[in-house]
């Protein structure tokens, strides 16, 4: 398991001047091409997304008041807090921002190797390869203990992430190969 916190994490500003990413994880790390990736973006300006041909997206807004998402000829699509919504990359797609700044978790998998499975729950998780994000609360992973702005990524033989708190929510993406799936959620004990 690799531990993060936000905050920590570099910093690349957008060459649009539109917003700045940064860089969970982009795996493999260390290769020129990666097969699946995640950030955490900060939109400070309403306009396009860059493309990713052969790419799969998932794109959930963790902080703001709403963006609009607009791809014609398909009906515009309101990005709302805690919520995944699924595009790919190829898709031409334009951002309208409902208020101010904004902050969205984004995952990208090659779509010929990789896919992702996106949930926003308050349960345990658990998968063979993935990532996390602490949208609220305080969670459990080994001995660590995380929360909000903090997460984790694994690559294999992930570990059970639990709640520790009653308002804990978690932002979490499994990875898996193309056709494959391992996810287990655990019901929380009352």
């Amino acid at each position: 398991m690799h531990f993060y916190r936000t905050d920590d994490l570099p910093l690349s500003k957008w060459r649009n001047g539109g917003g700045e990413t940064r860089e969970v994880i982009s795996f493999p790390p260390d290769s020129s091409q990666f097969g699946w990736r995640a950030s955490i973006a900060t939109l400070a300006a309403s306009g396009d997304f860059s493309r990713f041909p052969g790419v799969d997206r998932v794109i959930t807004l963790i902080e703001g008041d709403g963006v609009e998402l607009h791809s014609p000829p398909s009906p515009m699509q309101l990005l709302k807090l805690n919520q995944p919504v699924c595009f790919t990359g190829e898709q031409p797609m334009v951002a309208r921002l409902r208020g101010g700044k904004s902050l969205d978790f984004n995952i990208m998998t090659r779509r010929d190797r990789y896919r992702a499975t996106v949930v926003v729950s308050g349960e345990a998780q658990q998968c063979d390869c993935g990532v996390c994000w602490v949208v609220a609360g305080q969670w459990r992973v080994g001995e660590k203990t995380l929360a909000r702005g903090e997460g984790a990524w694994w690559s294999a033989d992930g570990e059970l992430v639990t709640p520790l708190t009653a308002d804990a929510l978690l932002l979490f993406a499994e990875i898996s190969q193309s056709g494959k799936s391992s996810a287990r959620s655990f019901s929380r004990a009352l």
